[in-house]
């Protein structure tokens, strides 16, 4: 969706990659309204399938003066980002904050200066024993509740386990807009506090509405038409096999590394679907 209006709420995406974590806002109600990403295959991705969506190739010229210049509005609701992984990841050195990939911090600066109401952060579980601590101080010293969950893709009936870190922060402004005009946030009371996190715990790593609403439109039939795994609901068709030879399939290593780098949607639409639910839903009758 590429037409906004001033009651959609907003999402920006950094480190956008193909585009998981944008498909699982928008299945839950958001509008992307920006999208950041410096590689090129994947850009063409982007291009493709968000083909009006203002996009930035280097994080570095991202500002708020950037921003609104070119997607025409001062703020977002959400902020998500992939930051990337191979910092972290135990495929790699694992040299944390001191690879030239290490780039929360400039994450960290967008959020600043845009001051979005909800972060959702997505990396490996790698980043855990290196720099989370970081990650979440960084984000508590700007006013940030913070929460951490470790979604593995079997959670939500993939065929692999691929674990993911998400982090997911709410500003303690309450109300939608609070945090655009001043970077002044308000306590909140803590029975509020603790029902945020209530609803987090009950719905995080519930995949069942995601794939059923997304993943085989046929339903339970469709997808046994189309190889369905045992034991894995009915939802989930089987994967295809990826041989170890060229097969002419076009721009197959690009494809390749991208799903690699890329998260399954499902991970992350309950986390977008619980804070559409518990900031937005109910919303559009009491705001015509």
């Amino acid at each position: 969706m590429d037409v906004k209006t001033a009651q959609e709420p907003t999402h920006l995406s950094l480190f956008s990659g193909i585009g998981g974590l944008d498909i699982a806002a928008e299945a839950a109600g958001f509008v992307t309204v920006g999208q950041c990403e410096w590689a090129d295959y994947p850009t063409m991705v982007l291009e493709k399938h968000w083909p009006n969506v203002p996009r930035w190739r280097d994080i570095r010229t991202l500002t708020k003066e950037s921003f609104y210049a070119r997607a025409g509005i001062r703020t977002v609701d959400i902020i998500s980002g992939g930051f990337p992984c191979q910092p972290f990841s135990l495929s790699g050195r694992r040299r944390g904050k001191n690879d030239d990939r290490y780039l929360w911090p400039e994450m960290l600066r967008v959020i600043q200066e845009l001051r979005p109401s909800w972060v959702v952060g997505e990396n490996v579980a790698g980043i855990v024993s290196l720099a989370l601590d970081q990650v979440l101080s960084d984000l508590e010293n700007q006013g940030y509740e913070t929460r951490v969950f470790i979604i593995p893709a079997c959670g939500v009936d993939a065929p692999h386990r691929r674990d993911r870190v998400a982090i997911v922060a709410y500003a303690q402004c309450a109300e939608r807009g609070a945090c655009q005009s001043t970077g002044d946030e308000p306590d909140r009371e803590d029975a509020g506090r603790e029902k945020t996190a209530s609803r987090f715990r009950t719905s995080g790593t519930d995949g069942g509405a995601w794939t059923m609403a997304h993943t085989d439109p046929a339903g339970p039939q469709g997808s046994q038409q189309h190889g369905a795994l045992p034991g894995r609901g009915g939802w989930w068709p089987t994967e295809p096999i990826v041989g170890r030879v060229a097969n002419g399939v076009p721009n197959r290593v690009d494809r390749l590394k991208c799903l690699g780098n890329a998260v399954v949607p499902a991970q992350f639409y309950p986390i977008f679907q619980a804070i559409f639910s518990i900031s937005f839903a109910g919303k559009e009758e009491t705001n015509p």
